[in-house]
């Protein structure tokens, strides 16, 4: 019998689908389409309908660490070694906000010559993407709920809501997130959403927050800063009041002297009760399954934002949870809602503006 720190074998039972998900699915589609005609009507280029203001703009090595146990030794950390990879830190609103508006945001990670088998319509390709943010869990349990929170993004997207206005839910969620954390000790996964702490974006911690396949296994995922500089930048505010690009700028500053470094880790799925995979609001208990290091994320100094670099990872290139081996495929309601919906809204990003899309096969092909 499965004991409470044996993780949980994975099957395809693991997933339970509702009736009626396409059809959720489908508006969530049409609701970030319509959201991103909105921003493109006000900004004159339609942009990501999520995370669309880069920070970072990166490229590195992900090192798999040697010595693994056989239950963390699994797809792509089956074997230690090196992968040269892309990455994207972005804030998480679907529009170019300036940085007063503090919300969630996002990393967003290319792993490139990657062996074995892949998701359907990724059978050739030979990258792995893992889209993270910041979190441990999302504020909407599964595809219907995050259809209901859409449709209010969708309403204020654009200048249908002045900037000021988004500044000022922004900042009245963080400080009522303070306040929620004073008396739990934690988050609220809502206000931290919209009002997510203004520091360092290299600070932070970003997590898969849904599930995946860990090849024999189901996990969650967090790349956790690590380096040195990365400590000594603190965890305090930063001042976003004259400059619309700081979180951007402090990024940009940073990477010019000095390296960055995230730890892998990986939380494996002890008891699908109370680490359900189609829910992804609920915290799954470190207590019960810690999160355990498979990979250092090494990014070296580097001109973080150059123009050419840029428009290829903002314009050309996509992050999609559908590039992906099998055995890390996404799992639950809101995984499966982002297989569709991250590759129906690039095509309709690039479409609208008319972009040739390019998935990469390795970092020589990214500007400098």
């Amino acid at each position: 019998m499965t004991g409470p720190s044996t993780p949980i074998p994975y099957s395809d039972a693991v997933e339970t689908r509702p009736e009626g998900e396409d059809e959720t699915i489908d508006g969530i589609i049409a609701s970030m389409s319509h959201e991103s005609e909105k921003v493109a009507a006000r900004e004159g280029h339609t942009v990501r309908a999520s995370h669309a203001k880069a920070s970072a703009v990166l490229k590195g090595t992900l090192r798999v660490m040697e010595g693994l146990p056989p239950e963390l030794a699994q797809g792509l950390f089956a074997a230690p070694g090196s992968y040269d990879v892309a990455v994207r830190l972005a804030q998480g609103p679907g529009e170019n906000l300036p940085d007063r508006v503090s919300t969630h945001r996002g990393m967003a990670i290319k792993v490139f010559g990657v062996d074995g088998p892949k998701l359907p319509g990724h059978e050739n390709g030979t990258t792995q993407d893992f889209v993270l943010a910041t979190g441990p869990v999302f504020p909407n349990a599964d595809a219907a709920a995050f259809l209901g929170a859409i449709k209010g993004l969708e309403k204020g997207a654009g200048g249908t809501m002045p900037d000021a206005v988004k500044a000022a839910v922004s900042a009245t969620a963080g400080a009522l997130n303070k306040v929620v954390k004073a008396v739990t000790g934690g988050d609220s996964p809502l206000l931290d959403f919209f009002g997510h702490a203004p520091r360092h974006p290299l600070v932070d911690c970003y997590y898969s927050q849904a599930a995946l396949r860990y090849g024999d296994h189901v996990a969650k995922i967090v790349a956790v800063p690590v380096s040195p500089g990365q400590e000594a930048l603190g965890r305090d505010p930063l001042d976003t009041s004259d400059n619309p690009d700081t979180f951007r700028d402090a990024a940009v500053s940073y990477f010019r002297g000095q390296d960055a470094e995230f730890e892998i880790r990986v939380q494996l799925c002890t008891n699908l009760e109370t680490m359900p995979v189609e829910d992804a609001s609920v915290q799954w208990s470190e207590d019960e399954s810690p999160y355990r290091p498979v990979a250092r994320l090494v990014l070296p100094r580097q001109e973080a934002m150059s123009e050419a670099r840029h428009a290829f990872f903002n314009d050309r290139m996509s992050f999609r949870p559908s590039h992906s081996l099998a055995a890390h495929r996404p799992l639950g309601s809101l995984m499966r809602a982002r297989l569709r919906t991250y590759q129906a809204l690039a095509a309709f990003r690039q479409g609208r503006n008319g972009d040739r899309a390019v998935e990469p096969t390795g970092l020589e092909q990214i500007p400098d």
